[in-house]
């Protein structure tokens, strides 16, 4: 008898999951069924450009060389506020979850931890309508609060995100389902790619976005998000932007930073304390102001520092200051829908002795034109609380839905 009522709770058992196990292969063919529309509907916007496009949304800007194609842009941004939705798992106390930085050099790392936990056209609290599952972990956290200082053993974050990964895929079906490729993680501490090394499904399979997007540490843009890195030493971006007018900009190209990593020591070696319109500081003497030079200056130097992200970049967009990028490796920030090129100026380690001629060739009409793009992009940059249409906000969440449209997940 007790081997009957054993026997028939296992078949109770196996039939339950053989149910509910078809049930999630037709919830996940009705997501994927409605990714498979977006893509088609983006396809036609690539073939058909204008024609195709609703003109009533007053917040774009249909026509801008600082699109690769603004078109196909608009088509995907509209689809991704229609569509996309975001499960967040709620396992994990703060500060190492659901929290993290503000200012400083990682602030927007809990920023958008902290938006995307408050917004509410993107997050779904049903999981079986999710696009996307975001493990809400702060590796600048994790180490503030657990890396010994002078131990300092790495394997602190094995533990802390492989534990999490455990539970999370032992309670919900969703991570096995896919084996991580529809589940994302968030972090611009220099060691976020490493942090993700140690989940080895995290590492090769899920959308990781990232400040620190090399390719050398195998940054992987398919399905990979870079997003810019932000100094926000006040925790407001409030009389940063803005700047002089081309005729005011007395300063052609300017830098001041730390002496690290492998391109800046070449920069210093050509240009520091050897040419006045070349401005090269280690320090910024006293009666100097950081933001004030950007504002007046037409070219700020943003190389690489110990890592390929430089948070001058988005300074410099913020001063309309035009950017010169110096870096190796480095996948810029939403470059699957900007076209750097029609706002910055890109300069390799090699060419760093001949940087006055390439700055000084470019012609007034084309620095106006930079300039320009340069205020234009800028608000795609910008940090909102509320989030405002196309802003960083908006944009990280578009290049993390752009990730998505990547995966095609059988159940």
């Amino acid at each position: 008898m007790q081997k009957a009522v054993e026997n028939l709770i296992k078949e109770l058992n196996a039939e339950s999951l053989r149910r509910r196990g078809k049930e999630r292969d037709k919830k996940m063919e009705k997501i994927e069924g409605g990714l498979a529309r977006a893509r088609a509907l983006i396809r036609e916007a690539v073939s058909n450009g204008s024609q195709q496009l609703a003109v009533n949304d007053a917040d774009f800007i249909p026509q801008g060389e600082i699109y690769r194609n603004p078109y196909v842009f608009h088509r995907s941004y509209l689809l991704m506020e229609r569509l996309f939705k975001m499960f967040i798992y709620e396992e994990g106390e703060p500060p190492l979850f659901h929290y993290g930085p503000c200012r400083d050099i990682y602030s927007l790392e809990g920023i958008l931890l902290g938006l995307m936990e408050k917004n509410v056209r993107f997050r779904t609290y049903n999981p079986d309508e999710a696009h996307v599952y975001f493990l809400p972990f702060s590796v600048v956290k994790i180490l503030e609060h657990l890396l010994h200082p002078i131990i300092r053993d790495k394997a602190v974050l094995e533990r802390v995100i492989g534990d999490y990964v455990h539970v999370i895929s032992t309670k919900y079906p969703y991570w096995n389902r896919s084996l991580g490729a529809d589940h994302l993680m968030l972090s611009c501490h220099d060691w976020g790619p490493r942090a993700t090394w140690y989940v080895h499904q995290l590492y090769f399979t899920s959308i990781r976005a990232l400040c620190n997007a090399n390719t050398s540490e195998f940054f992987n843009p398919r399905k990979d998000v870079s997003f810019p890195e932000i100094n926000l030493q006040t925790g407001e971006i409030a009389g940063v932007t803005g700047g002089l007018p081309p005729s005011n900009r007395t300063v052609l190209a300017f830098f001041a930073g730390g002496y690290h990593g492998r391109i800046r020591p070449a920069l210093f070696q050509h240009w520091k304390d050897k040419d006045d319109d070349i401005k090269v500081y280690e320090k910024l003497p006293d009666n100097i102001s950081y933001h004030e030079m950007m504002k007046k200056s037409k070219y700020c130097l943003c190389p690489s520092g110990h890592e390929v992200a430089s948070p001058r970049i988005v300074e410099a967009i913020y001063a309309e200051c035009v950017p010169v990028l110096i870096s190796q490796d480095y996948i810029l920030p939403f470059s699957d829908v900007l076209d750097w090129n029609s706002f910055s100026v890109q300069v390799s380690v090699n060419e760093l002795p001949n940087l006055k001629n390439i700055l000084s060739g470019i012609s007034e009409d084309r620095y106006r034109g930079l300039h320009n793009r340069v205020k234009q992009v800028q608000r795609h940059f910008l940090i909102n609380d509320p989030p405002k249409r196309y802003d960083v906000f908006h944009m990280v969440v578009h290049s993390i839905w752009l990730r998505r449209l990547n995966v095609r997940i059988y159940g």
